[in-house]
């Protein structure tokens, strides 16, 4: 719930505390932000159009795929990294569903994504997550140094706002897809692919504020019914780039199961002091 984690969000407009009051979260200074009766706070400032927000169908696609368990060994080794944090952010959180399975006993959970659609479900994917509309790309409606553990899964990196939320001693951990990842889905399906230099395009959006301390790679198979891989393009970029009745004729071709590579490297940053 917002309650859990509004000591650790600032005003977006003058970076001043939140309090909640009345279903409204404010600042000393007068700004006000209405909490959504799903129970998320916006506090994303500015009105240019939200651009590659999930849409209502893609956070069902994701729901329905992640809920299926496909991704669990990811969101467990998530859980290693998190251990006893007490604050873990979710810098592009979708539905919440890694940062439900990271927290512990006694953490609390920051949801960020600039999707509402998104959000609706990650107000709900744990009882200490506090969920909130943000732009990754501007300043977070966080405090400094309040992030113990900061999860950034297939989504936009900020170096310099992650470095300013994160905690000193704390950990960001990045998940990014191999060039493995959903094949042979990505050749017969014509999606996005990985591209060679995304290793060393990620280091470099980190670099002079953190350095690598180890990362996993965590690859399986696992066997896709023409549900199963509809909503796993549908949940993914190639959402935006494919048009959806051709993409039912050209699963329908594919065999009634199929086996699909999972393969994601798990990078472990620490913050330069």
């Amino acid at each position: 719930m917002l309650a859990d984690v509004i000591e650790h969000l600032a005003c977006p407009v003058c970076r001043g505390d939140l309090v909640l009051s009345g279903g409204t979260a404010r600042c000393a200074n007068g700004h006000g932000f209405d909490v959504a009766r799903q129970g998320y706070v916006s506090l994303r400032t500015g009105s240019a159009p939200a651009g590659t927000a999930d849409t209502p169908a893609m956070v069902e696609a994701r729901a329905r795929f992640l809920g299926a368990g496909h991704f669990a060994p990811v969101a467990e080794r998530l859980r290693e990294v998190a251990g006893t944090a007490g604050v873990v952010l979710d810098a592009g959180a979708g539905t919440g569903h890694y940062l439900a399975a990271a927290l512990g006993p006694d953490a609390v959970g920051i949801a960020l994504d600039i999707s509402k659609h998104a959000l609706k479900r990650a107000a709900r994917a744990h009882p200490r997550i506090g969920a909130v509309v943000a732009d990754v790309w501007r300043p977070l409606p966080v405090k400094d140094g309040r992030a113990g553990v900061l999860l950034n899964v297939f989504a936009p990196r900020n170096g310099p706002e992650f470095a300013r939320v994160l905690a000193p001693g704390g950990t960001l951990a990045v998940v990014t897809p191999t060039s493995r990842h959903l094949e042979p889905l990505v050749g017969e399906l014509g999606l996005l692919s990985v591209g060679e230099d995304k290793e060393r395009r990620l280091g470099e959006t980190l670099a002079g504020r953190f350095a690598e301390a180890g990362h996993m790679i965590e690859e399986y198979e696992i066997m896709l019914g023409h549900e199963d891989v509809e909503a796993a393009v549908g949940m993914g970029p190639s959402a935006w780039h494919t048009d959806p009745v051709a993409r039912k004729i050209e699963i329908a071709r594919l065999p009634g199961v199929l086996a699909v590579n999972v393969s994601c490297r798990i990078s472990m940053f620490r913050k330069i002091t």
